[in-house]
């Protein structure tokens, strides 16, 4: 295999003007950097990423630590990331960390070696233990909570307690006053802003809550086919379920149409996140939107700014969002 040294005698110049011609670090003559570029050419040779990496201090290369790849609504940030990487001339190390602390630190142990640039946290939720272990990484890092800010943490502001209420006003627009809930664990951050937005919205419209009505599960369609069930056990059933995320829509309705009941003629369904999967359900969902790609892009934006800037000291920020309804063909009128 060729070294920089073949390439240097062949081309009759020294190893640092190859760095140079290669890396791109200093003007070379066209008579020079030609002679360098043919004796590549001729000998083969491929400069060691590593090598090259030590010599310049960067890798370009991004970690990112997410709880699922799997889960659609964290499939397509991860696509946006990925993207905007590749755009930059980046690659990407993705981890699922399934919110496991050990698989978390192995995580953060393994993009330490790689080198990387810099890494990006993006998870559901955080434990106090999961956060103490980005104190003291010394690599720039985003953490991004959707939880409360604390003094280390960037945070995601997505107003899902208006997305809640809006997703609940709609059903009443639509003269649905029976309305069922299928919630992620009430006790997650996200869960409860949602809630208490729908809460909000029926107050508003003097309608009762009615906790047989109220069903917790986790953000799968698992758990919305299963809660969708218990709930049609019930002898007096709901005319319209908001669902907290669209997969929880997905199972919910896939248990409907096992019991021979159709969206939206017997039941509407309302979702949430807009995946794109979403506008092919079976009838097409109606949702609340959030942008997973602009999200994905700002919080990579962030991370290459502090990667660019190490040697300044930087403050936690925040990236807001806002929901936006979105009118498909799942809930049903009742407005005469």
């Amino acid at each position: 295999m060729a070294t920089i040294k073949d390439v240097a005698k062949l081309a009759g110049v020294s190893t640092t003007t190859v760095s140079h011609v290669i890396n791109q670090t200093r003007f070379v003559a066209e008579d020079t950097r030609n002679a360098v570029w043919n004796a590549v050419q001729a000998l083969n040779y491929s400069p060691s990423a590593v090598a090259r990496s030590l010599k310049v201090n960067t890798t370009k290369s991004i970690g990112m630590i997410i709880t699922t790849s799997e889960a659609p609504y964290f499939a397509e940030i991860v696509l946006a990331v990925e993207r905007h990487c590749y755009e930059q001339g980046y690659s990407l190390f993705l981890c699922n960390t399934q919110n496991d602390t050990v698989k978390i630190q192995n995580h953060l142990d393994m993009l330490v070696k790689k080198r990387v640039d810099g890494v990006l946290v993006m998870c559901s939720e955080y434990t106090k233990d999961s956060l103490e272990l980005f104190t003291g990484i010394n690599v720039p890092m985003v953490v991004m909570d959707w939880g409360r800010q604390n003094d280390r943490s960037d945070r995601i502001v997505d107003n899902s307690f208006q997305g809640g209420y809006l997703a609940t006003k709609h059903l009443i627009d639509n003269g649905h006053t029976d309305i069922g809930v299928i919630a992620g664990h009430l006790n997650k951050t996200i869960s409860k802003a949602r809630f208490e937005g729908f809460e909000k919205a029926m107050k508003e419209a003097n309608l009762p809550i009615r906790e047989e009505w109220i069903f917790e599960g986790d953000f799968e369609p698992e758990d919305g086919f299963e809660q969708m069930n218990n709930l049609l056990r019930l002898e007096k059933l709901p005319t319209a379920v908001f669902c907290f995320n669209d997969t929880i829509a997905l199972g919910a309705i896939s248990a409907l149409s096992e019991r021979g009941k159709f969206v939206p003629q017997d039941m509407s369904i309302i979702g949430y996140d807009d995946i794109h999967s979403s506008r092919f359900y079976s009838p097409p969902l109606t949702t609340i939107h959030q942008s997973k790609s602009r999200l994905g892009v700002k919080a990579l934006e962030l991370l290459l700014a502090r990667i660019s800037n190490q040697d300044q000291s930087y403050e936690p920020q925040t990236l807001e969002f806002f929901p936006e309804l979105v009118v498909r063909s799942s809930v049903k009128t009742l407005n005469k």
